[in-house]
């Protein structure tokens, strides 16, 4: 079933492009700069670092940096400053530490179009008939894969202010927190909508918005200033931007998410747009959805769960949720005391957050 079409789906903005390729030459540097002084002790070095660079640069839509640059640029920070660069680095390093951590919690398959880090390096195992557990090897690599992009996304940030590394410590406890409530509400099979909401803030909504805006306005010096100011339009716009990956995690095409379609419903995430489902679900309803989180859903159980969801409503009531939820930001944003191509950058930028197709 094709995902419903959404309220004026938009294109890529220019103020999501304007950063993300000075990101990915400073992200290309440091990769270089790693690969040539690793493998020098020994090519067998070669392979991880290959990973994650094939992740970090398999074409993410660069999120982070951009909310991070329009948080410095409407803080007033100069836009040829690279620590702002480095910034929007470090986040992308940080994004391929929780992807791949992710994946190996959730059994993932493939991620943006690619076989996952712990199934590729599994097979490797697998082929070169080498001794031990594949599984065991392959998780454990991908485990120090995202250990190292941790690494390198701290070190980017080295010699950054105290008031931006307090953000920084900040979001990244508050995505742990949130991965492990998202990990327990799974094994529960939680369907409280509190709860779900809480997992969606905490786990992606704060950390792909609300806190790169502030670490771009903490660089300027001014984070105490704009933090509630900016704070008004990335936690809304957080929300609507987990809401919208909830709708594509359960209908979106594979050629466009780089996931297995349905993969949500296999994975039994505690969301929002399921919890409402099965508050509203008959008992025919009800028995359809009691099959979300199994493994060996059908391409027709995916249909069927895929209907339930229109049926019973829960679809429509995420749309208007998400559509509540950023007209919040976007009138946040046009009082925000920031300047006035942030404020036309974050307003674009809330657009395309909200109804995106991947």
């Amino acid at each position: 079933m094709a995902i419903p079409p959404t309220r004026n789906a938009v294109a890529v903005p220019p103020s999501l492009a304007r950063v993300a390729g000075a990101v990915e030459a400073r992200l290309t540097e440091v990769l270089d700069d790693e690969t040539a002084r690793w493998t020098d002790m020994t090519p067998d070095l070669a392979a991880p670092l290959d990973a994650l660079r094939a992740l970090v640069m398999a074409g993410g839509k660069r999120l982070r940096p951009a909310f991070c640059y329009w948080g410095f640029i409407g803080a007033g920070g100069d836009p040829d400053d690279p620590v702002v660069i480095d910034a929007g680095a470090a986040f992308e390093f940080l994004q391929a530490f929780a992807l791949v951590h992710d994946d190996v919690m959730d059994g993932s398959s493939t991620r943006r179009g690619f076989r996952t880090a712990h199934l590729e390096f599994g097979d490797r195992h697998q082929t070169a008939v080498w001794r031990g557990e594949q599984r065991r090897f392959g998780e454990g690599v991908a485990i120090l894969i995202g250990d190292l992009a941790h690494v390198y996304a701290d070190l980017l940030l080295r010699s950054a202010p105290p008031a931006v590394l307090q953000v920084w410590d900040e979001l990244r406890i508050e995505l742990n927190i949130g991965q492990y409530l998202d990990i327990l509400g799974t094994a529960r099979g939680d369907v409280d909508p509190d709860a779900a909401r809480r997992i969606a803030r905490y786990k992606s909504g704060k950390y792909t918005i609300e806190r790169p805006l502030h670490v771009g306005a903490a660089l300027t010096g001014r984070f105490d200033e704009l933090a509630d100011p900016l704070s008004a339009y990335g936690d809304p716009l957080g929300e609507a931007f987990q809401l919208r990956d909830d709708i594509l995690g359960a209908f979106g095409e594979s050629t466009l998410t780089g996931k297995p379609v349905g993969d949500d419903l296999r994975e039994g995430k505690p969301t929002p747009l399921l919890a409402v489902a099965n508050q509203n679900a008959d008992d025919t309803q009800a028995e359809v959805l009691s099959r979300i989180g199994s493994d060996d859903l059908t391409d027709d159980e995916i249909a069927a769960i895929q209907g339930v969801l229109l049926a019973t409503g829960a679809v429509d009531v995420i749309e208007h949720d998400i559509e509540t939820l950023t007209d919040s930001a976007l009138e946040a944003a046009s009082h925000a005391p920031i300047a006035d191509e942030a404020r036309a950058a974050l307003i674009d930028l809330a657009h395309f957050v909200a109804w995106r197709e991947s």
